[in-house]
């Protein structure tokens, strides 16, 4: 049985581990837009500033994109908002246009989750496999076994339907603060609002994961033990 201090231990190793990578991307999607605004907006004007203050969060999605150099379903999804992120800044138009472009990036993605569960292949069943790949060395063997099981489907198509609606949610509420805040303030808030949502999804998808995935690999590798001579 897991007690607190275990709870504790682990939490306090994935701490170790990952703050330092945790913090720097805070910094580099959240402070960082923000005080690159505040220091070209004197010179730039509100548009070409806001345009500055969004290049390090996509620098950084490119060089993350480029350090892993491997083509999955999740890479092509990382690959497609940085495109959709690009294209959002192409055009004319005001400050505000330029934002509400931006959060379409969400949108879009959210949808796509949407589509894929209205046509029968949930999205998050392509993006765990290549997750489980990445992490397990190519042993997902047991996930794809599960593929077929009528109660891992629905694992999948909720899961695909609550991260579509949370993206789409998260966009709507940031594309309504655009005519709400002022820059400075929407450049604080928005992320706020956004990393809540992520956080929250991943939090929830990581314990209904091991609610109701963990049991069904544990039952699949039963059968096949018992059927081993």
């Amino acid at each position: 049985m897991t007690t607190t201090a275990d709870r504790f231990g682990s939490a306090l190793t994935w701490a170790r581990t990952n703050g330092p990578r945790a913090g720097l991307e805070i910094a580099v999607n959240f402070a960082l837009p923000f005080v690159v605004y505040r220091a070209t907006r004197d010179q730039l004007g509100d548009v070409y500033a806001l345009m500055a203050a969004s290049a390090p969060p996509l620098l950084w999605s490119i060089l993350e994109f480029v350090r892993r150099r491997r083509i999955d379903a999740l890479s092509l999804l990382v690959l497609a908002g940085i495109v959709l992120s690009l294209i959002a800044f192409i055009g004319g138009g005001g400050v505000r246009f330029l934002q509400l472009r931006e959060q379409l990036v969400g949108a879009v993605i959210g949808l796509v989750f949407l589509g894929s569960a209205a046509i029968g292949k949930p999205l998050i069943y392509e993006l765990a496999r290549a997750s489980i790949r990445r992490d397990a060395g190519g042993q997902v063997g047991w996930f794809e076994a599960l593929r077929d099981d009528p109660r891992f489907r629905r694992v999948m198509m909720l899961m695909t339907l609550s991260w579509g609606v949370a993206l789409v949610a998260s966009s709507a509420a940031c594309g309504a603060l655009v005519f709400a805040l002022s820059i400075k303030s929407y450049l604080i808030v928005s992320p706020i609002i956004g990393y809540s949502a992520l956080g929250a999804m991943s939090a929830w998808s990581f314990w209904y994961a091991r609610r109701r995935i963990a049991p069904l690999r544990e039952e699949a590798e039963r059968a096949a033990d018992a059927s081993r001579p």
